[in-house]
């Protein structure tokens, strides 16, 4: 790619894992440039304390780093200003992807590389293959681990040069098993997880893959900048051109097999479509081919052009493909000899391709001849009537007014009939019109007069003529009358696909905005979707779908399209022409497809569903395998001393045993508790009986059995009323409460507080907080606080599966209250409880 005048040069090491050697590729590079004379430093380097890392450095400057403290802790980047400051010609940055700590100027590394670059400062940098975020789900669904750090593609790609550090699976892995790249307390673990050779090899391969995509872009750009249109066959590419007949799919898939003898290879079929769109393919079988060819690992383009050959041959040289594939001829050898084919010419043309000929069962078999029935029937008997007729009644009207004309008047004149009758009856009348009249111009203009011959041969050249011309005229005139016949029916299925597609955009997946656009367009009174029914007893249809007067089972007097084996899309009455068919059939088309995206998105919600259900359960075990034994354990341990007759313990000792036992049967009881209401609340079995409940009194009766409660301060007013379920209520403040204390150090304060509003949208309304100025939530965690068995940090400081939040908003929103968090003034975090309250009593006049 060309830089921009004054903008740096980008250099990147691409790597399919860590420890193949991108950052030493990159000091190398630094130490050779460095060499020359170049002012290079090292602007941040990450060297995972690998001695041969720390070696590689060299006599590279290294600008200091910037140190910044977060939570506590101080932590060092990039010094972005010292950098720009000193202003070398080259920086060599490592480890791309990476997330600044915040506080950094910008939250990524590359957007440091950016600024860099912007300055004129030529940057050498490193990225692994799955820091790419269009590959961050691929190499997920490889490793097992999704990566939280990655860069933007077109940042990579939009490098001046990358260069690929591959090393072998096999030889990474002996790089670990030597303690080259992690310590050694963490190398069985790597071995046996992320760097299985399973994993390394598809990544390489990703690497391989996205790199070869990438020199293809550059491989483009360079033949576009210099004009060069010669196919260069850097890798197996076919074209295969079909015409939508039956041989396509046989073509097809001998073209897949050649491009499978070679790696990588790829093949394109191409459909060439004429300009005015009056002959070809029917729609739906170009769909189905379409289809067939992403099944066969090909793809499938559709072109415009008046001359097959040349549109094939441009199409082969804009993809620099280096084989041409093209079915054997269904022409006579007749007809090939008088005229080349597609393959011929496209044999006979310049080129540096390879034409494969591939025979079919349908070789040498014409095609059907389309039908040419565009008048009814109606117009061809008057078209007869009018040959017949019309010749005879105007050679009469001539032959009555000879004085005032001659043979080129009356030729003329008869040549008119001609033309009228095509018009209107089509080809076979005119030709019998045109014959008809030469009889006529010969009887009666062409001497000697009344007899069928011809004493001048002159005149018998003029009536063969007449007879020839009138013939090629009602040729063109027919030909030029069914092509605008056929624009015209082309004009009406384009104007009615262009409001199928705006109904389709506006209905999504609705069957019944789909069956009134089909009304409306076919003139039909009702229409339905309906599908067949068999349960062993009557067969019969059931109706999916319906608008209008709803039809019935389909029959002769109905218009009707299969969507599938076993659905049928039905209209009452409504026009039932050709045109209509093939627009019917569009329709249906569109039905399938509807119905197939209703199957997937129920499939695909309960794909989730029982995702959710097998993450539950896999945290529900998870949790309270550790809870569960906890206590029960503290309680066997404290019964079974005391049921030790050898033991002699002083009160005082069997008093803290039993208190352990009454804590930890506390804990038991309160975890069933959570479990039960996050049960009741997951299976929609969470009854509310809201009445009137005394907040204070609520908050004071919840808090009571609470340890450590007397760290509260409750700030209610005792007058204050909420509509609320007592019991319920007592859980959810009992739930918040707890978890204040649980988290909230010993020395930080928590309150409660409750004031009543009156909000005119949603009435009146009690809220409770409960704050703490503890260490707060970060905005980015608020929505995890709420969900089940979720721990922030994943890191459990006290006991609990992670349900109290869970089921203290499920609670309140049973009773149709809401829980939301703010920040605390002082610090903290602050749980907003907000519930209706009655209606303030009228004071009475």
């Amino acid at each position: 790619m060309t830089t921009a005048p004054g903008r740096g040069r980008l250099r990147v090491y691409l790597g399919a894992a860590p420890g193949v050697g991108k950052t030493f590729a990159m000091l190398n590079e630094g130490n050779r440039r460095r060499e020359r004379g170049t002012d290079v430093v090292v602007g941040y380097l990450d060297t995972h304390g690998r001695a041969r890392t720390d070696a590689a450095v060299g006599g590279l400057e290294v600008v200091p780093r910037a140190k910044l403290t977060y939570k506590e802790t101080e932590q060092e980047e990039m010094d972005l200003d010292a950098v720009l400051a000193r202003h070398p010609a080259v920086v060599l940055v490592d480890e791309l992807a990476h997330t600044n700590v915040p506080g950094s100027r910008h939250t990524k590394r590359w957007q440091d590389v950016e600024e860099l670059l912007a300055a004129g400062i030529e940057v050498v940098t490193t990225v692994n293959i799955q820091h790419l975020e269009s590959l961050n789900d691929v190499t997920e669904s490889i490793t097992g681990v999704r990566q939280r750090e990655t860069v933007p593609d077109a940042v990579v790609r939009s490098a001046d040069q990358i260069e690929l550090v591959d090393m072998s699976p096999q030889s990474l892995r002996r790089r670990m098993a030597h303690g080259n790249i992690y310590a050694p307390e963490k190398v069985d673990a790597a071995l046996s997880n992320y760097f299985r050779e399973g994993n390394l090899t598809a990544l390489r391969e990703l690497a391989l893959l996205w790199l070869a995509d990438r020199v293809d872009e550059g491989m483009d750009t360079y033949r576009d900048e210099h004009a060069i249109t010669r196919t260069w066959a850097t890798r197996e590419r076919i074209v295969v051109a079909v015409t939508g007949d039956a041989e396509s799919v046989t073509l097809m898939r001998r073209a897949a097999r050649i491009a499978s003898r070679r790696s990588h290879g790829e093949w394109l079929a191409v459909y060439v479509t004429r300009r005015d769109g009056l002959s070809g393919a029917p729609p739906d079988r170009l769909a189905d081919l379409r289809v067939k060819a992403e099944e066969l690992g090909g793809t499938f383009h559709t072109i415009v052009g008046d001359d097959p050959a040349v549109a094939i041959l441009e199409f082969a040289r804009a993809e620099n493909a280096n084989q041409i594939l093209i079915g054997a001829s269904r022409r006579g050898r007749i007809s090939a000899a008088l005229r080349p084919g597609i393959g011929d010419r496209v044999i006979a043309a310049p080129g540096d391709h390879d034409v494969h000929i591939v025979t079919h069962d349908y070789a040498r078999r014409r095609r059907p001849a389309p039908s040419r029935e565009t008048l009814g029937r109606t117009r061809r008997i008057a078209g007869f009537v009018v040959a017949v007729l019309a010749p005879a009644a105007f050679a009469g009207l001539l032959k009555a007014t000879a004085q005032f004309h001659a043979l080129p008047s009356e030729s003329m004149v008869l040549m008119a009939v001609v033309v009228a009758t095509a018009l209107l009856g089509g080809l076979l009348p005119a030709v019998v019109s045109a014959l008809w009249s030469g009889l006529l111009l010969n009887y009666y203009f062409t001497p000697p007069l009344y007899q069928l011959t011809i004493a001048e041969p002159g005149n018998a050249l003029a009536v063969a003529l007449f007879v020839v011309v009138g013939i090629a005229v009602a040729t063109v005139v027919d030909h030029s009358a069914r092509r605008t016949a056929e624009a015209r029916r082309a004009r009406a299925e384009a104007d009615a696909l262009t409001v199928l597609s705006h109904s389709l955009l506006n209905s999504g997946d609705d069957l019944t905005g789909l069956l009134t656009s089909a009304g409306e367009l076919f003139g039909a009174s009702g229409a339905a979707v309906l599908r067949r029914r068999d349960d062993g007893t009557e067969a019969g249809y059931d109706i999916v779908a319906a608008v209008g007067d709803r039809p019935g089972a389909p029959s002769g007097e109905e218009v009707s399209a299969a969507i599938d084996d076993d659905t049928v899309l039905v209209l009452r009455g409504g026009r039932q022409g050709s045109a209509e068919r093939s627009l019917l059939n569009a329709y249906a088309a569109y039905a399938k497809v509807m119905a197939d995206r209703q199957r997937a998105a129920a499939a695909e919600a309960e794909r989730l569903r029982l995702a959710d259900t097998d993450r539950t359960r896999t945290a529900l075990l998870a949790s309270v395998s550790h809870d569960l034994r906890s206590p029960l354990a503290a309680v066997k341990a404290s019964v079974a001393t005391l049921r030790n007759e050898t033991l002699s313990l002083p009160p005082r000792d069997q008093a803290d045993l039993l208190e352990n036992i009454e804590d930890s049967t506390d804990r038991l009881t309160a975890l069933v508790t959570n479990l039960l209401d996050m049960s009741r609340i997951a299976s929609g079995a969470l009854t509310a009986r809201p009445g009137e409940v005394g907040l204070e009194e609520a908050v004071r009766s919840a808090l009571a059995p609470l340890p450590g409660s007397e760290r509260i301060v409750v700030d209610v007013d005792p007058g204050l009323l909420a509509l609320a379920d007592p019991g319920l209520l007592d859980r959810v403040i009992a739930n918040l409460a707890e978890n204040a204390l649980k988290y909230t150090p010993t020395d930080a304060a928590i309150r409660i507080d409750g004031a009543a509003t009156d909000d005119g949208a949603a009435g009146p309304r009690a809220i409770l907080r409960v704050s703490d100025n503890g260490p707060g939530v970060a905005d980015h965690d608020r929505d995890r606080l709420f969900a089940p068995f979720q721990r922030l940090g994943d890191v459990p400081r006290k006991d609990g599966v992670g349900l109290g939040l869970a089921v203290a908003r499920g609670l309140t929103e049973a009773m149709g209250g809401t829980i939301a968090t703010e920040d605390t003034p002082a610090g903290g975090l602050t749980f907003i409880v907000d519930l209706p309250r009655p209606d303030d009593p009228e004071e009475p006049a």
